[in-house]
């Protein structure tokens, strides 16, 4: 008789199942103190085996959105267009690592010449990493994922997305409402799309003091790769980063 987890998840493999169980399990309450403390150390090495991957990265840009595009729709060939935008300006460029839009931002890095890398955690429906990928680093906890794709990056820019996107939009820009980040560019690329959310629910919120003007000053909105490109390099001479873009290594 199926369980109730199986039921819900119904996952690809055994392992992608019980990676799964494991969080949900962990996430559903209090458990015993000695099922506790043995998550407890599985999340120590987790967060021990996250920095020793990623500790060689130099600057980099983080890049969220959508992986149920296809690669012929035009967010796609925006993306790329932002991913070589990134590189060219000597950051690493971090997606998801999947498909949609964060391949082709991906691809978009490798076509010029820049590093790429894909910072996932391991879920029961998630596609294979692409192909345009120097390094692949997986997390059984989103939370832990969530703290590395921060840590190791000097910028988000959200491309269009769903709920996951929004997720780390929100996150990004609590993180900058509260202190925790400074001078860290949030940059929505894709006016049409983003331009109801920053309008609507965002003008909301400042209507009801929820959220002040000042605190958005660090996100921008825009359809031209090249103004990204502007925002982080300017960006990285305001906190002297060490920016070597790939074409001045030719």
């Amino acid at each position: 008789m199926p369980t109730r987890w199986s039921q819900i998840f119904k996952p690809r493999n055994r392992i992608r199942r019980l990676a799964t169980l494991d969080e949900a399990q962990f996430l559903a309450g209090r458990q015993s103190r000695f099922f506790e403390y043995l998550r407890v150390l599985r999340i120590a090495r987790e967060f021990f085996r996250g920095f020793r991957a990623l500790h060689h990265l130099g600057p980099a840009v983080t890049v969220f959105g959508s992986a149920r595009f296809k690669q012929d729709h035009p967010f796609c060939a925006q993306a790329e267009a932002v991913g070589s935008a990134i590189a060219r300006e000597g950051y690493t460029v971090i997606t998801g690592g999947g498909p949609g839009l964060m391949e082709a931002a991906n691809r978009g890095a490798k076509i010029a010449n820049g590093y790429s890398i894909g910072i996932n955690v391991v879920l029961p429906h998630e596609p294979e990493a692409n192909p345009y990928l120097d390094q692949m680093v997986m997390f059984y906890y989103f939370f832990v994922r969530k703290v590395m794709l921060v840590k190791y990056s000097q910028a988000f820019v959200i491309l269009p997305g769903g709920v996951g996107t929004l997720d780390e939009l929100s996150e990004a820009l609590t993180l900058i409402q509260t202190g925790k980040l400074y001078d860290f560019p949030v940059i929505l690329v894709g006016k049409d799309f983003w331009k109801p959310f920053h309008q609507g629910l965002l003008g909301k919120m400042q209507h009801h003091h929820t959220i002040e003007a000042a605190e958005l000053s660090h996100l921008t909105i825009t359809d031209d790769p090249s103004e990204v490109a502007r925002i982080l390099r300017e960006h990285g001479k305001r906190i002297g980063l060490p920016l070597i873009s790939p074409q001045s290594q030719l």
